[in-house]
């Protein structure tokens, strides 16, 4: 199975949003550098069979984005899981539902997304992994979906999926 673990776009800031953090959507340059990083992925040959989304407006808007771009068949599968105050560890049984041959995508947060990558690939919990804002990694496994037991295949920051042809 492959994971693409793919952090939202750049969203409006928290402290010039008066509605819910939910709610909070991106700006008009977040679109555009996600439909970029979309249009990168795309070009690297990224065809996921599932989307799993957090149910926040902002990571709703980047799989929207990247479904289109990419030409996902698959629906958006809200994903409470991938929320950023969630533990990692809530995600890991919901992987471990799909095929082997599976490509999930799951848009969300940090510092969740980093905090599960460095689960997925060390085991344990490790700060030195984030995720930056439309930036993403590619995790695998070969088998089953295990703590400790992926494989990091590539980690770009969205600067770099931009430049990707």
């Amino acid at each position: 199975m492959n994971c693409l673990l793919l952090r939202h776009g750049i969203a409006v800031n928290p402290e010039e949003w008066d509605r819910s953090e939910g709610e909070r959507p991106l700006t008009k340059e977040g679109i555009a550098k996600t439909e970029q990083v979309a249009a990168g992925l795309k070009r690297i040959g990224m065809k996921p069979t599932h989307l799993l989304c957090s149910p926040l407006i902002r990571t709703q808007q980047t799989a929207e984005i990247t479904k289109k771009t990419l030409q996902i068949k698959a629906t958006i599968q809200l994903c409470p899981e991938l929320v950023y105050d969630q533990s990692p560890m809530r995600l890991f049984p919901i992987l471990q539902g799909y095929p082997q041959d599976a490509v999930i995508m799951c848009v969300g947060h940090e510092p969740h997304l980093g905090q599960t990558a460095a689960l997925m690939i060390l085991g344990k919990n490790s700060s030195g992994f984030a995720v930056k804002k439309a930036g993403g990694c590619l995790i695998s496994f070969e088998g089953k979906v295990e703590i400790g037991r992926g494989y990091l295949e590539w980690w770009m920051a969205p600067a770099q999926l931009r430049a990707l042809r």
